[in-house]
């Protein structure tokens, strides 16, 4: 460079050369030469100060973190998997599960974290593939651990079964659930053609989900449980990650009048039978209201003992029997009564009574032809019995409850 070169030259010149004739020398450099020269020297000393830190960046390795750490044996399951990196940016974050099953995330807007939408499931395996840019791939694994108390919820209707228009989905839990709003939002009812559904409890144990009215006849209905790993009580998770379908046939509602004692079927609109029977006495009147079939025998056991009724009847053979209610209302073939009761005195014990036959095969006989034409999920209401409406939790009956009372039982 111009100032030092000149500078070595003079040394080796000095002994021929006076102390003024150098200054002389150096006074006749023209003053843009001098600047120049300055500034020349500063600005290679700074490009080399950028050279020499784009040399020090350029060595730094990104350094990657994951959470749960690499290795982890017992992680939380209640926490997402977080990804993070220094000394660089994320390119790719990939989790899978021993289940074959993958999380899903988001980058921030640096891409410096990368968090799951979800969190992971409990009892598995998960292997975390990271790349950072520039770098290769980085793999960390972790396995989550077991929930210590857990729940179910059995369903009803069964499975791809079809079912009459009243048939709620209604499900029974393994345990108390006292986070309902988190249970229920983890549940999803959906139908074909589309209608709004809701969720209403009966306590703790039980959620019932139905439209405003009756479903369409050819309604498919779809089931989503995703309790896995959902909170239903402190400590108590649930474990069902599943979709199931039912389907609602066609549509038959029987209206059974206690003062007349008839019953009316109409099948998708239209009537297509009536039939005496006879309802409960005096003593033991009939529960009023909608009901529902939820089970079917073609012949059952009725014990007067099960339902607080002491030993008045053991019935070992009772013909074609549809249960209306938990309580034991049912509607039901009789073979010991005689034929002049159906139609003209209320003579039960609080079921509703067709002629029938014994041993339930005798087609010709109102017990076998109404049998047969039933399914579970049919609507049978009661009028004019004398008794009270029956209790919405007794028996799958929530139509007896309006659409803003059904509504205000939803957690949600």
């Amino acid at each position: 460079m111009g100032v030092p070169h000149r500078s070595n030259r003079s040394e080796q010149q000095s002994r021929g050369w006076s102390r003024r004739g150098l200054l002389g020398v150096l006074g006749a450099v023209p003053a843009a030469a001098v600047l120049t020269g300055c500034g020349g020297g500063s600005a290679d000393a700074s490009q080399g100060a950028t050279a020499t830190a784009s040399a020090r960046a350029a060595t730094k390795k990104a350094v990657i973190a994951v959470t749960p750490a690499d290795g982890t044996r017992k992680a939380d399951f209640t926490s997402p998997v977080e990804v993070t990196v220094t000394d660089g940016t994320l390119s790719s974050v990939q989790v899978t599960g021993n289940d074959g099953a993958t999380l899903t995330g988001t980058f921030d807007e640096s891409r410096t974290r990368w968090t799951s939408a979800e969190n992971p499931y409990s009892g598995t395996k998960y292997q975390v593939t990271v790349e950072a840019e520039g770098g290769a791939a980085e793999i960390a694994t972790f396995t989550t651990k077991s929930p210590g108390e857990t729940f179910v919820g059995y369903f009803t209707p069964e499975a791809n079964s079809t079912s009459g228009v009243g048939m709620p989905v209604s499900i029974n839990f393994t345990h108390a659930v006292t986070d309902k709003a988190a249970v229920e939002k983890a549940i999803t009812v959906t139908a074909e053609p589309a209608v709004e559904v809701v969720g209403h409890w009966f306590g703790d144990t039980r959620l019932d989900f139905r439209p405003e009215t009756y479903w369409a006849a050819g309604t498919t209905i779809t089931l989503g449980l995703g309790l896995k790993d959902v909170e239903g009580t402190d400590g108590v998770y649930g474990i069902q990650s599943k979709d199931v379908t039912f389907h609602i046939g066609r549509e038959q509602i029987s209206t059974v009048d206690l003062a007349t004692k008839q019953m009316t079927v109409r099948r998708d609109g239209t009537t297509t039978a009536t039939y005496p029977v006879t309802g409960g006495d005096a003593d033991h009147t009939t529960w009023s209201g909608i009901m529902v079939i939820s089970e079917r025998f073609k012949q059952t056991r009725m014990e007067s003992s099960t339902v607080g009724l002491g030993d008045e009847y053991d019935i070992a053979d009772v013909p074609h029997a549809q249960r209306l209610t938990t309580s034991g209302t049912f509607v039901h073939g009789n073979y010991w009564a005689s034929t002049s009761v159906f139609g003209s005195e209320n003579t039960s014990h609080g079921c509703v009574g067709l002629h029938d036959a014994k041993g339930a095969n005798d087609s010709s006989v109102d017990g076998y032809r109404f049998y047969e034409s039933s399914m579970l999920g049919d609507v049978v209401i009661v009028k004019n019995s004398g008794e009270d409406t029956v209790d919405p939790a007794n028996g799958l009956n929530g139509w007896n409850l309006s659409w803003q009372d059904w509504k205000a039982g939803s957690a949600l």
